[in-house]
């Protein structure tokens, strides 16, 4: 992790289906520009990953019942977005809900302007779609975790500069 790298907490939730709750985002000023990604955020003050990973949840989706699991995967990864590059260091917690309504309860100002919804995913979805998701390779991942559960140690993910 570089000294500037931002701390992020990111949530792999499951339903009772074992469907993947993904946000749909864009580019502030350009919606045509699009991708899905779990949610997630950086931490706040002295916060642990697994608090921000709580509260990003249930701020992103409104989703607060919810068991948090294991530590999944980590990635390095760099991109630009909203006229700034982000470079973060990211940690991915398995969760899972019965809840499955959504309702974001407090969005920031940019994910306003940046975030058009969220669905629930099958892994057979995800396998076919030809739209963007991140981290990159999720429906192999979501497919070997719901195969052979959460990996003994966290796997590291490739880094992934754009």
């Amino acid at each position: 992790m570089t000294p500037r790298a931002r701390e992020v907490a990111r949530v792999v939730l499951l339903d009772p289906h074992d469907r993947v709750l993904l946000l749909h985002g864009h580019e502030p000023e350009d919606r045509a520009r699009t991708w899905w990604f779990t949610p997630g955020g950086g931490l706040e003050g002295d916060e642990t990953r697994e608090r921000a990973a709580l509260r990003e949840l249930a701020e992103e989706t409104g989703v607060t019942d919810v068991a948090l699991g294991p530590l999944l995967w980590t990635r390095v990864c760099s991109f630009p977005f909203a006229g700034r590059r982000w470079d973060q260091d990211e940690w991915y917690y398995l969760a899972r809900t019965a809840q499955t309504a959504t309702a974001p309860l407090g969005l920031t100002e940019l994910e306003l302007r940046s975030v058009a919804g969220l669905r629930w995913w099958t892994s057979a979805e995800l396998l076919v779609t030809r739209e963007t998701v991140y981290p990159t390779g999720l429906a192999e991942l979501l497919r070997t975790l719901l195969d052979e559960g959460p990996p003994r140690e966290p796997l590291v993910l490739a880094p992934e500069i754009v």
